[in-house]
């Protein structure tokens, strides 16, 4: 019985092997993330007598080299939380924070839950990539939201608000929201209403039939209204155009690239077996479908759905001493966050469009009668969510 601890960090591992009763096999050592030596470890654990089984911590993705190579060689490898390791006690006062006391405290926890310990699947490959593509996605979208903000302010010294003036949803082609793109036209209030209202009128319709979109003559007179009545601070100058002109492409490089996630995020999710059935749930379009598969992954390898409830850190855990039994919890939070924001974003599209026929929908709305708090409500109907998720991938997977 031998029980390899490995403390996981960036292009190195440090190793430790015990055995019960604290016998020390192997002292700590380091290991390389390089095809020799994750080959050498891997010949070493094979020579060990006994059954034997690695235990590393989720470091991001620093664990995958070593974890896939053990066992693609055949080896038991168990990767578990770092807050189950992190809350293992290790009988000390003074805390001691290396990578050998580490690993040595990962192997001890490995002979302790011995008969717990979960082996290791690697994920396929169209799984991995499509969570790297929905995290790149949702660093996008922050950065989208920041560079907005940046063009926005910038506009109100020259084109106040008119980001307001248009409700167009973004182009499906190439993702180009149409304020965005006036602004590159029209980048300075003076463009606008130093123009006559016909020669606006021919100057906006011709801007528009180039960038395929819909032309309105009572909305030209309207911008061309709004526009004699605001106030610049900036002059329109060159400098101050290719300010806002430089903001704007910006803005138009990280929507064109959002789009192009979102069609391979689509195009990825539609080879997974789970995909169908999936975009039949209501409220889950191609995009928050892909954001769903990509952050449950594949739910055969979960028990049941509380523990894909458990993953999403929607569970509220027990609080119970003596005569105190707490009813009302928090969540965990101790799940994926990503998860959780596609959850929400789902149960608000369901609040907005009321089907009364969703089993979902029917869930919140009759916790909502009974007076629940926003949050307890939509936290239950997501906790329903993930249980019809659950039961129907099941039956189309297994």
């Amino acid at each position: 019985m031998n029980a390899v601890g490995i403390d996981v960090s960036k292009g190195k591992s440090t190793v430790t092997v015990i055995q019960p009763f604290g016998v020390v096999i192997a002292e700590p050592f380091d290991v390389f993330h390089t095809d020799s030596d994750l080959k050498k470890l891997a010949d070493f654990i094979k020579s060990l007598s006994g059954e034997t089984k690695v235990v590393m911590e989720y470091t991001g993705a620093y664990y995958e080299p070593i974890a896939n190579a053990l066992h693609n060689e055949g080896i038991f490898v168990s990767v578990v939380n770092p807050l189950l390791i992190d809350d293992y006690g290790t009988n000390r006062v003074r805390k001691v924070k290396t990578d050998k006391k580490d690993a040595l405290k990962i192997a001890l926890f490995a002979i302790d839950k011995w008969l717990n310990l979960r082996e290791y699947i690697p994920a396929d490959d169209i799984r991995k990539t499509l969570k790297v593509l929905n995290r790149q996605y949702i660093q996008y979208n922050k950065i989208l939201v920041m560079q907005k903000n940046n063009l926005i302010a910038l506009l109100d010294s020259c084109f106040p608000n008119v980001n307001t003036l248009f409700t167009s949803p973004r182009r499906e082609s190439d993702g180009h929201e149409k304020w965005v793109d006036f602004v590159l036209k029209f980048p300075h209030i003076n463009s606008v209403s130093k123009l006559s209202l016909s020669a606006f009128k021919s100057k906006y319709q011709s801007w528009c039939r180039k960038h395929n979109y819909n032309y309105s003559e009572t909305k030209a007179a309207e911008i061309h209204a709004y526009s004699k009545t605001q106030v610049s601070v900036l002059p329109m100058t060159d400098s101050v155009v290719k300010i806002i002109t430089e903001a704007a492409l910006l803005i138009n490089s990280t929507l064109e690239t959002l789009c192009a996630f979102r069609d391979e995020m689509d195009r990825l999710s539609s080879m997974l077996p789970e995909y169908e059935v999936v975009m039949e749930l209501y409220g889950v379009g191609k995009v928050l479908g892909s954001q769903l598969i990509a952050e449950i992954g594949d739910v055969r390898r979960l028990d049941s759905s509380k523990s894909l409830v458990a993953m999403a850190g929607i569970d509220p855990p027990p609080n119970q001493s003596g005569q105190v039994d707490q009813k009302s919890r928090s969540i965990s939070k101790r799940g994926s966050s990503a998860l959780r924001k596609t959850l929400f974003q789902i149960m608000t599209i369901i609040i907005q469009n009321k089907p009364v026929d969703e089993p979902v929908y029917q869930f919140l709305d009759k916790k909502r009668s009974e007076g629940k708090p926003y949050r307890v409500y939509m936290i239950a109907a997501a906790h329903k969510f993930l249980r019809i998720y659950y039961a129907r991938v099941m039956e189309t997977v297994t």
